[in-house]
């Protein structure tokens, strides 16, 4: 076809104004001998629905391009606070480094859940003064939640930059959580996993990282899926993305006398903090061995502890925060209890 596609948004225009269906379409087709698919193709970028064009909508895109995004960043501080009940463990000295260092070097933790591998996380970089930016991920992240977009804002199409890219231009860390649960839509992420920035193809501008940009990525599996099918919805990651992470951290639950720390920095019943942590490393060691199939993880243990501050009652509190399990886990996790703690006795018409 010879005539250009300015040319055929002239025609168009002329004949039907600014806003066109598929019938418009249609008649100019069938008047100037040209397919139907050939012309649609043409005005693909102009599409607003099904059926329907706006020839003006490019116009008014390019007149947003260097638009700025709808929350300037400058007006938010994302360093994380400072939590005093925070206790440093396992990889928290490493991963501090890391951060501290400026360099990029993008970190894979992995670890059974409820362990503090976000919260290790969140307070290096609130003890650096370093910004954060946590991503929630799941299945339905895409480049658009990722990068960023046009938003309609005060009835202007304007770009705004997703997380990914105000990391970059603000040098802070970008923690991906729960990376295992992304499809392949993340691989949009490629060559910002490998330090050079990404190019904008909306907007036509490219991002360079910021000095001290790094990313930060957390899973409950190494992003080859859950063998074991405790965690459901964990996706078997794409090589070349996990091959961008020179170092994986393997986080491990504290031992009892860490987790005995962080309960005394909440609860002030120390023997009941002792005697929890005893129960739920007694729990561990039975699930390694294969003797359970469920585990109490140190956050369910902080649950306890905060359950126990609201209702005052050591055993409601347990029971409780044990009913996420089934009857028989429940049962069996009550009973180890009672041989732990004495003092504590279960209403059994609950159980």
């Amino acid at each position: 076809m010879s005539q250009s596609t300015e040319h055929i948004l002239d025609n168009l225009k002329d004949l039907y104004g600014d806003e066109i269906v598929a019938a418009d379409v249609r008649g100019y087709c069938a008047s100037n001998d040209i397919s139907y698919q050939t012309i649609t193709k043409r005005l693909d970028q102009y599409k607003v629905g099904r059926g329907k064009w706006n020839l003006t909508l490019q116009q008014k895109l390019e007149k947003t391009y260097q638009a700025p995004p709808a929350i300037p960043a400058v007006e938010q501080n994302l360093i994380p606070s400072k939590d005093d009940t925070f206790v440093s463990f396992g990889n928290f000295a490493d991963i501090k480094k890391i951060i501290k260092s400026n360099l990029f070097y993008p970190t894979f933790i992995t670890g059974l859940s409820g362990n503090g591998k976000t919260f290790g996380v969140e307070q290096a970089c609130a003890a650096l003064g370093r910004e954060l930016i946590r991503v929630n991920i799941t299945v339905e992240t895409d480049e658009d939640d990722l990068i960023g977009g046009f938003r309609l804002i005060n009835g202007e199409t304007v770009w705004h930059n997703g997380p990914v890219i105000e990391a970059l231009e603000r040098g802070a860390i970008l923690l991906l959580d729960e990376v295992d649960l992304a499809s392949n839509k993340i691989l949009c992420l490629q060559s910002i996993l490998e330090g050079k920035g990404v190019f904008l193809k909306k907007i036509g501008r490219f991002i360079s990282p910021r000095k001290g940009f790094n990313v930060i990525a957390t899973a409950n599996t190494k992003g080859k899926g859950s063998d074991d099918d405790r965690f459901i919805g964990t996706n078997v990651l794409n090589e070349a993305f996990l091959e961008r992470f020179p170092v994986t951290f393997e986080q491990e639950y504290p031992t009892a006398a860490t987790e005995q720390k962080i309960l005394g920095k909440i609860c002030s019943d120390a023997d009941f903090c002792k005697r929890l942590c005893d129960w739920a490393d007694i729990i561990r060691k039975t699930f390694y061995d294969g003797g359970v199939d469920e585990l109490i993880s140190t956050r369910r243990l902080v649950h306890i502890v905060n359950a126990y501050a609201i209702f005052e009652d050591k055993a409601k509190s347990i029971e409780v925060c044990l009913n996420r399990f089934d009857d028989e886990t429940k049962q069996a996790f009550m009973d180890l209890y009672d041989k732990v703690d004495i003092d504590v006795q279960f209403d059994v018409e609950s159980v």
